[in-house]
């Protein structure tokens, strides 16, 4: 199954695994919660789907790749006990506690969640004194003599033997224990993943145009030849800082990601093209509202590829003023909160107590929310955008407290909060404004290049399914959005949309791309 499916059939098993009736019994006996094992190719997305599930089930997570320990961080150190049995007193062998359910206690204190994931990666590669030990886990659901915390729910994952030498089979007493679960790699449920964690656009606009190169791992008189889902996440990463830096990007960069020459190649080909036609088309000039006659003629004429990739850029430009729009609404919003906060703190304190100062209270409040803020942080419960955004409305509350008089009454108080509120909600309002500006201008463009061609239902399609630009779309109507929504195919297959748009070409004997 692909990646999503096997998403799913997991957020399945923890919801199971953890539900209880009313006197609290587990629906599922603990002896019956048979620990996962997700087999499949190496860099298909195994280790993130473990990290989204905890987050989005609310739960903890600890993650080990089991290769990196002995058999003594994992069972713990041995140490002599003195125990008497039947009037004689004997020496015992025990065992420190395991390093890793030692992690699994510690994970607990930090986040204060008593469930979770213990995730082991890479667990059918242990060496030969530690491949009893995990047989032992799986089985028994313990590490030596200590069991993983009730509440916690085993995955393990490891790589079919043709990607990694150093495998081992399990016995059928072990397989006969587990949950099995094939993972194969999957373009278009990556693709999802791709546009929710906004990768480099230039990397989704490539595979859309070179699927074949999404995935490929062969052996060669040189080694191993490979590209993964894991390297095109890498290097999309790496693309954004090189481009925000201004650093360049060559194809040994491209290669060191990429551990396919064919690929790297053809890629480090399209990076150069795909910059090209951002300078040549003017595409900020485009989203600005600036004059597109003298590309125009350029851009009806231009080959498949060329043609997709311009769509890939203006759709690029138009995220980022969605994600800025989008950040400044979620910031606006929590700072609201807080306002919302001080103003019933000063409504029901008493203005004659000794020593109330509404700037201090205020103070104090915004503290607390740094406080917050900064517990959040330690226990990783807070996506990157989470993190963000309430980073940013921490600073600005900060820089409110600042700038605020502690010799101002509870009225002019919070007049002057409101007043610094108000600024922060013209910057809201700034950049939704730019984000529909830029939209406009980016329909004007697409309907006197594509007109109603496929090219507008890719661009129409991507923006339904942006999460940057699905949000800013539900709460900002814009009526050209929804008449192409309706008049084209939306959230047809973009296979088929891709298809037909390459079968035009070929019609037209454009098809090669000018690597």
């Amino acid at each position: 199954m692909d990646i999503k499916r096997a998403k799913q059939e997991i957020e399945h098993a923890v919801k199971a695994y953890l539900a209880v009736d009313d006197t609290g019994t587990p629906l599922i006996p603990p002896i019956r919660q048979r620990p996962i094992l997700l087999m499949g190719p190496p860099g298909v997305g195994k280790t993130q789907i473990m990290e989204q599930i905890a987050q989005e089930c609310g739960i903890a997570l600890v993650a080990y790749t089991i290769t990196h320990h002995t058999r003594q961080s994992a069972v713990g150190l041995p140490f002599i006990r003195h125990r008497n049995f039947g009037g004689a007193d004997r020496s015992v062998t025990e065992y420190t506690m395991s390093e890793i359910i030692a992690s699994v206690y510690d994970k607990m204190e930090q986040t204060g969640l008593e469930h979770g994931i213990l995730f082991i990666d890479e667990i059918n590669c242990v060496s030969e004194t530690l491949a009893p030990t995990m047989l032992q886990f799986l089985q028994c659901k313990t590490f030596g003599n200590q069991a993983v915390p009730a509440g916690w729910v085993i995955v393990a994952a490891g790589n079919p033997p043709e990607y990694n030498k150093s495998v081992r089979d399990f016995d059928l007493v072990t397989l006969d224990r587990v949950r099995r679960i094939d993972i194969e790699p999957n373009l278009a449920v990556w693709q999802e993943y791709a546009r929710a964690h906004r990768l480099h656009p230039a990397v989704q606009a490539y595979l859309e145009l070179r699927p074949q190169h999404f995935y490929r791992i062969q052996n060669d008189v040189d080694g191993p030849q490979f590209v993964t889902a894991r390297g095109w996440e890498d290097l999309s990463a790496m693309l954004t800082a090189c481009t925000k830096l201004d650093l360049p990007v060559d194809e040994a960069l491209i290669g060191q990601y990429l551990r396919h020459p064919e690929v790297a190649r053809d890629f480090a080909a399209y990076w150069e093209l795909y910059k090209k036609y951002r300078q040549d088309y003017g595409v900020e000039d485009i989203l600005q509202g600036r004059p597109f006659a003298a590309v125009l003629e350029r851009a009806q004429k231009a080959a498949f590829d060329e043609r997709i990739s311009l769509v890939s850029l203006l759709l690029a430009g138009l995220n980022t003023r969605f994600a800025a729009a989008r950040r400044a609404d979620a910031v606006t919003d929590a700072c609201y909160q807080e306002m919302r906060s001080f103003k019933r703190t000063l409504n029901n304190a008493d203005p004659a107590q000794d020593g109330f100062v509404p700037a201090a209270v205020f103070a104090a409040q915004v503290n607390v929310y740094a406080d917050h803020l900064t517990a959040q942080k330690a226990a990783g419960t807070l996506t990157g955008e989470e993190l963000a955004v309430v980073t940013t409305a921490s600073a600005l509350l900060h820089a409110w407290v600042a700038a605020l008089d502690p010799a101002l009454d509870r009225d002019a108080a919070f007049d002057a909060v409101r007043t610094s509120f108000n600024a922060q909600v013209r910057k809201r309002e700034d950049a939704v404004g730019l984000a529909g500006d830029a939209l406009e201008s980016a329909f004007d463009f697409m309907e006197s290049a594509f007109a109603d061609g496929q090219e507008m239902v890719v661009f129409v399609n991507e923006l339904a399914l942006g999460p940057d630009s699905a949000a800013y779309l539900a709460d900002n109507e814009c009526e050209r959005f929804e008449t192409y929504s309706k008049r084209l195919l939306l959230h047809s297959g973009q296979d088929d949309i891709l298809a037909e748009l390459q079968r035009d070409d070929i019609r037209q004997g454009e098809h090669s791309m000018e690597f």
